[in-house]
């Protein structure tokens, strides 16, 4: 069992993010994990991430607050609880356009571990 307090786990930056506070609950530097890693982004009003794309598939859950996800064709609003997974190479645009911080989690697979 691997356990990490909300409030102690390891936080990250990442490119094209603004007014984002994201910290890692499980995974890379917040401890063992096989297959996937889980952070939390705390999204300001006014906040989020620019256009890109991945190789890898992407599943979020919004768990407070309200968010903007655009693919770059499409935008949908999610709310608590609202979920959506965002395919390998779909772009993906993640914006608070409220007035209010928005929380949203984010699941993502590792690498291939190497032979």
């Amino acid at each position: 069992m691997h356990v990490v307090r909300f409030d102690e786990a390891p936080s990250y930056d990442a490119p094209g993010h603004a007014l984002m506070q994201m910290v890692r609950l499980q995974g890379r530097e917040a401890g063992p994990a096989d297959t996937v890693w889980l952070g939390v982004s705390t999204i300001a009003p006014g906040g989020g991430t620019t256009l890109d794309a991945s190789g890898v598939e992407k599943l979020y859950v919004v768990l407070d607050g309200e968010v903007a996800l655009s693919n770059g064709q499409d935008e949908v609003k999610l709310r608590r609880w609202d979920s959506c997974r965002i395919a390998p190479g779909e772009g993906r645009q993640l914006r608070n356009d409220t007035d209010r911080d928005a929380s949203i989690l984010l699941v993502m697979p590792l690498p291939p571990a190497s032979a």
